[in-house]
């Protein structure tokens, strides 16, 4: 007997599988053992990666090889860690990133989380945000686009590089401060700069009236606010879209990236679908494939646009 899959008004369920192939100064090398080996630039970094599940392709002798800094867990802190650098490696160096007329530069750091500044899976995001504001304007319309935990800045600089006028909202001074430094890097300016809670700041934005083309999001499972508010994603995510929703333009649009493991692409659309109303919604996961063909999860997403 043939297994049907379930559909919703007539449509068949089918998320999106989307990968950022336009990378030059990407590539994830190999993945496995939760870690992943990837290049940046010309740079080659070793570091935790919860879901690489399977086993490495290439030995870990081959991996110290390669690996010009190599994340190394605190036993005393699980969040932190330090980084084992090779002679000639920096702290601070910078990648780019084009698509149509877009051209990005942004600056790469080691820190002590893990991360680089960079998660070069969402420019698979960035693109789908520049093509959006560029049909807006197309069609007469001066997109403002609001970023809400914005991190450091890769779709706030697509969307202001289509030409849109971008609100950037970080709790995290330092990294708001990187953000503005990768805009000048990038040849762009105008961007509007709060470092804020960004519940605080949307629910202000609603009591003035402000309304947005577009709005993006990027929550963490949990945060601290600027004035060390808690944030819980499960918790406080729908009466933040709920808030958005209020903000959204009738020419709006809307993307939602999630990395949080457990949480599904179905999740994520199904919480736009109740908030905004509407079932025009495009969702799936965010991959890498390393050089050995193992897909690399890195996140899920669902976005739409009026």
């Amino acid at each position: 007997m043939a297994i049907q899959e379930k559909t919703e008004e007539g449509k068949t369920l089918c998320p999106s599988l989307i990968t950022a192939d336009g990378w030059d100064d990407y590539e994830l090398l190999d993945s496995g053992g939760f870690e992943k080996l990837e290049r940046f630039g010309k740079y080659v970094t070793a570091r935790p990666e919860p879901q690489a599940i399977w086993q490495k392709s290439l030995s870990g002798k081959i991996w110290e090889e390669k690996a010009d800094a190599y994340f190394r867990k605190d036993a005393r802190n699980e969040e932190r860690g330090i980084w084992e650098r090779k002679p000639g490696m920096p702290e601070q160096w910078h990648v780019g990133y084009r698509y149509k007329r877009m051209r990005l530069k942004m600056r790469l750091g080691l820190t002590a989380f893990k991360h680089v500044g960079l998660f070069p899976e969402q420019a698979a995001n960035w693109n789908y945000i520049y093509d959006t504001v560029e049909e807006l304007t197309a069609a007469g319309t001066k997109a403002a686009v609001l970023n809400l935990f914005a991190y450091t800045g890769g779709a706030t600089l697509a969307a202001r590089a289509a030409g849109a006028e971008v609100t950037h909202v970080d709790s995290v001074k330092q990294v708001v401060t990187w953000s503005n430094e990768n805009m000048q890097a990038s040849g762009l300016d105008g961007v509007r700069w709060i470092v804020e809670d960004a519940r605080k700041f949307v629910r202000r934005e609603v009591k003035r009236g402000k309304r947005y083309n577009g709005i993006i999001l990027d929550p963490p499972a949990y945060g601290r606010g600027a004035e060390g508010e808690k944030w819980i994603l499960e918790k406080d995510i729908f009466a933040l879209l709920s808030d958005c929703n209020t903000l959204l333009d009738e020419k709006g649009f809307v993307v939602l990236n999630l990395y949080s493991m457990g949480l599904s692409a179905l999740l994520a659309k199904g919480i736009l679908q109740q908030v905004f109303g509407t079932s025009r919604i495009t969702f799936g996961e965010l991959y890498f494939t390393d050089s050995f063909g193992k897909t690399l999860p890195l996140g899920v997403f669902a976005r739409f646009k009026k």
